[in-house]
């Protein structure tokens, strides 16, 4: 088997994968797209174990790695997915920026009236 063939196709499905990372707005295809990417990763470890003839396997074995890694992922980022998307209403990426704090739109009111006045004097005039 020649090795240019799983390669290929595993650049293709990295290639498949990234162009949907960075086009896509919804979250649920973005962690699809990562999955396709992590697949292609585990094509290229088996394929290139497979071609050095590893007594290990070690390709095979760090591949099993991934998939398990790749299900935990997916597990919790569809959880995280669900839970924005109740609260939210939507699974835009895009409208996910706006779940961050906004700074005080008044940023006078936090401060004091009268900034000549000392820590003591404060603390004097507060008793």
């Amino acid at each position: 088997m020649h090795l240019a063939y799983p390669a290929v196709l595993a650049a293709l499905l990295f290639c498949t994968g990234l162009y949907g990372v960075l086009a896509r707005r919804n979250a649920i295809l973005v962690l699809m797209s990562v999955e396709l990417m992590l697949n292609a990763v585990n094509l290229n470890l088996v394929a290139f174990d497979v071609w050095l003839r590893d007594a290990l396997h070690a390709g095979q074995a760090l591949t099993l790695f991934t998939i398990a890694v790749a299900a935990a992922e997916i597990g919790i980022g569809l959880a995280i997915v669900l839970m924005v998307h109740r609260n939210r209403g939507t699974s835009d990426v895009d409208r996910l920026r706006d779940t961050a704090e906004h700074p005080d739109p008044d940023p006078q009111s936090d401060k004091d009236p009268d900034p000549d006045k000392t820590s003591d004097e404060k603390a004097e005039a507060a008793a």
